[in-house]
């Protein structure tokens, strides 16, 4: 009896053993500790990397899209914590890891902390932009939780009296390192909302490792923020250091300094604003007083009596107007009327009875035109200039 025997070619393989490893739930997602070595950074942009321990080496590769994140500059002999997947490059026939994440080690176990934190508050909502409170434009205090010592609250006193001298500032000393510091700053927030003394809260420190930061990055803190009904303005490190707080204030600010300088308006730029406004009301008001004027002008009138005398005057000047225009007509047509009078008087037969002539006529008024008409006994009537007469022929 003889056994088949199946003969895979090594793409096959290679092809077999990266779809084990990409259907592996743990290596899909595995942070991994290591020493930097052979570190090369590609033109393409992308990074090589092997990363090893006592025991072993692994090859990784960074892709550019991914490297570009990097808040470090990569080189050998660093140990660093990297998160991503496991598979094989087939062509090579080796698996390696794939980097998405890379941080120094040192930091990673509370970044790992920070990271898990921050994507459960989130899902939470406790990042939403429909819970973030407006912050007052014109406070009368403003309370301030940060240690009563050092850089930030000198900075956050002296730009909030400096812009706005009519607001009160109210200090809460707190820790803001170390043990028991996330706690000093949750009772801060907690007694500012139990004795509603200010209209907004500036709750921060001035920058420092992530170890210094953490107080802010704890959940006690995060939530106490969330629920304050005052609104809150984060001003933790500097520009470039993100913290659980800053996500859950109503207002991230990138300096302790920022932070004041968003809390309150500056009375300079209020003054200069009023006048800007104050000009532009002049500027309106003195074009409408001469738009006014012209109009005044255009219809020569300083009352409205004058303006009633004016349209009186153009009355009678329309009357007279039409009165002459009837009194031309009236003497055209008398004058045609005379004329054709005239041509009537001319052709009428009276003007010729008043040189001598008469006219016969019968008794149903026709004119006699001949001699030969009227018969010995016929009756009929004669018309002079001045009257007819009855008359018979003979």
């Amino acid at each position: 009896m003889s056994l088949e025997v199946k003969i895979a070619t090594v793409s096959q393989i290679n092809g077999y053993v990266k779809k084990i490893l990409d259907h592996n739930i743990i290596l899909n997602n595995v942070w991994i500790k290591g020493e930097i070595s052979n570190f090369k950074r590609h033109t393409s942009g992308h990074l090589y990397i092997t990363l090893k321990d006592e025991g072993g080496v692994l090859k990784a590769v960074m892709f550019r899209s991914a490297a570009s994140s990097l808040a470090f500059d990569p080189s050998d002999g660093m140990k660093v914590m990297a998160r991503g997947r496991i598979s094989v490059y087939e062509a090579g026939g080796a698996y390696q890891l794939y980097i998405e994440e890379m941080i120094p080690d040192g930091v990673g176990e509370l970044y790992i902390a920070y990271e898990k934190l921050k994507k459960q508050l989130e899902s939470e909502g406790l990042f939403d932009e429909e819970h973030k409170k407006e912050i007052p434009r014109f406070p009368s205090r403003i309370g301030v939780v940060t240690a009563p010592t050092g850089a930030a609250v000198r900075d956050i006193i002296n730009v909030i009296t400096r812009r706005y001298p009519a607001a009160e500032i109210i200090l809460y000393p707190a820790l803001v390192q170390g043990a028991g510091a996330a706690l000093s700053i949750v009772r801060a927030i907690e007694y500012f909302n139990a004795a509603d003394c200010a209209d907004t809260l500036i709750v921060g420190r001035g920058g420092g490792s992530i170890e210094d930061l953490w107080a802010f990055n704890e959940e006690i803190t995060a939530r106490a923020i969330y629920a304050s009904h005052i609104p809150i303005i984060s001003a933790v490190g500097h520009e470039t250091d993100f913290t659980i707080a800053d996500f859950v204030a109503d207002l991230r600010a990138p300096t302790p300094s920022a932070a004041a300088e968003i809390a309150v308006p500056s009375v300079l730029e209020l003054i200069n604003r009023i006048n800007a406004s104050h000009n532009r009301v002049t500027r309106a008001m003195t074009a409408r007083i001469e738009n006014g004027r012209l109009t005044l002008k255009r219809f020569k009138m300083r009352t409205p009596k004058d303006r009633i005398d004016e349209y009186n005057l153009r009355v009678d000047s329309l009357v007279k107007a039409a009165e002459k225009s009837v009194g031309m007509k009236i003497m055209t047509l008398k004058r045609a009327f005379s004329e054709q009078a005239a041509k009537l008087d001319a052709l009428s037969p009276l003007q010729t009875l008043s040189r001598g002539y008469s006219i016969p006529t019968r008794g149903d008024g026709s004119v006699i035109r001949s001699a030969d008409e009227m018969k010995q006994g016929m009756e009929f009537t004669l018309r002079l200039r001045d009257g007819s007469r009855e008359c018979v022929v003979k």
